[in-house]
């Protein structure tokens, strides 16, 4: 993934900035610290890239989810719309939380369909946690309708989808409050990293204060702190910010970088009959960090996956079988095998073991994503559409055959 391919000098220097002052606690200490205030530089140069009010660098994409529901007002006893196509993290959120996730369908975007929220409300149904899936975006005109339709809070995990938009607004900024993860493996990293973003002033201070047990972070002194809520601690230290901050600078080049290399492979492996490609709800707003393959049916795709391996080519996830993206393998949340009770064991909700969702299913089962990297070079592409169009023709022609 791009991030991790382009440490260099420049975090470096930011970390030396931290390791110089020996503070690596993000509040208060001002005289120690010299001046150096990553965190705060990490949630500008986010700012600047989304167009986001309000950011708040947090210990990671899963804990920046939590808060940004949690500082939507979701809480126990309310449902939340959740896609069955997503990293684990989002559906952990809402239970966590107190919440009961209802999985609804998803279409070619891969992310929720506004008909596939509207046939999953119920009188209980409080928000939709919207997932913006593989580097691209959900159809957020017709979302935003029955959202607006139905009066429900709309929260986005586009984890995923950092410096992705749609029709000029950056994921994560369509609902009360967004969410981006900066782990290992994301456009930019911060090693292990997320950020919380609203528009709404009072949405941010809420989570301000939840993510550090509550302090309100108003004064010099953290002892004499009011705390407006009860938080926890989701704090991000000032190590991991100073790397996410050099990342996060290098992606504008890095997108511009994805956008070339993902256009050249899809151009290549257009003409191959069979192979079409995921929805983008806008083109123009793709991130590039995933081509989204897809294959007519999943018996083909299965069998691509196979001709793959056995010609040794790397760098694709085949999700349906995937043991944390798809609801397929999440035993543990279908058997509910919690460490402790939570609130959704007391409260009816879906048999998540017996989820009856045909179009996800079809549409995963279709798919193969391949990580798009910054540094490759044309013959590298050449090299991977080549050995891709091969996999794909041989599974195709055992059909016909």
């Amino acid at each position: 993934m791009p991030g991790t391919e382009l440490f260099g000098s420049e975090e470096r220097k930011e970390i030396n900035d931290v390791l110089e002052t020996g503070m690596l606690f993000r509040y208060n200490h001002d005289q120690q610290r010299n001046g150096i205030w990553k965190a705060r530089d990490f949630e500008a140069e986010v700012r600047k890239i989304t167009g986001a009010k309000y950011a708040h660098a947090v210990s990671n994409g899963s804990a920046a989810i939590a808060i940004a529901l949690a500082s939507a007002g979701i809480g126990a006893g309310d449902e939340v719309i959740v896609p069955p196509f997503t990293f684990i993290a989002t559906v952990e959120a809402v239970l966590f939380i107190g919440a009961t996730p209802v999985f609804a369908e998803i279409d070619e975007t891969l992310c929720l369909s506004a008909d596939g929220i509207v046939k999953a409300i119920t009188p209980s149904t409080k928000g939709v946690c919207l997932v913006h899936m593989c580097g691209g975006m959900a159809d957020m005109d017709a979302i935003m309708e029955v959202v607006s339709k139905h009066n429900l809070i709309l929260v986005e995990d586009a984890g995923q989808a950092f410096a992705s938009s749609y029709k000029g607004v950056s994921t994560g900024l369509f609902g009360k409050a967004g969410s981006y993860s900066f782990d290992f493996f994301k456009i930019a990293t911060a090693g292990e990293g997320g950020i919380f973003v609203t528009n709404d002033e009072h949405t941010y201070q809420i989570a301000d204060a939840y993510s550090d047990h509550g302090h309100n972070h108003i004064g010099n002194n953290r002892g004499m702190e009011q705390h407006p809520v009860l938080g926890f601690n989701y704090r991000i230290s000032e190590l991991h910010a100073a790397v996410g901050l050099a990342q996060t600078r290098k992606v504008p080049a890095i997108r511009e970088a994805n956008r070339k290399n993902k256009k050249m492979l899809m151009e290549m492996l257009s003409a191959t009959s069979g192979i079409s490609f995921a929805r983008l709800a806008d083109p123009d707003g793709d991130s590039a960090t995933f081509l989204n393959m897809m294959l007519p049916d999943t018996e083909t795709a299965k069998r691509t996956v196979d001709e793959m391996n056995k010609a040794g080519v790397g760098g694709f996830n085949y999700w349906y079988t995937n043991m944390y993206h798809f609801v397929n393998q999440w035993d543990h949340l279908k058997e509910m095998r919690t460490a402790s009770k939570l609130p959704v064991e007391l409260t009816e909700h879906q048999d998540y073991a017996n989820l009856n969702l045909p179009q996800s299913q079809e549409v995963i089962g279709r798919l193969i994503s391949f990580g798009i990297r910054c540094t490759w070079t044309e013959d590298e592409v050449r090299t991977l559409a080549g050995n891709i169009r091969k996999a794909a023709e041989k599974a195709m022609a055992t059909v016909t055959a």
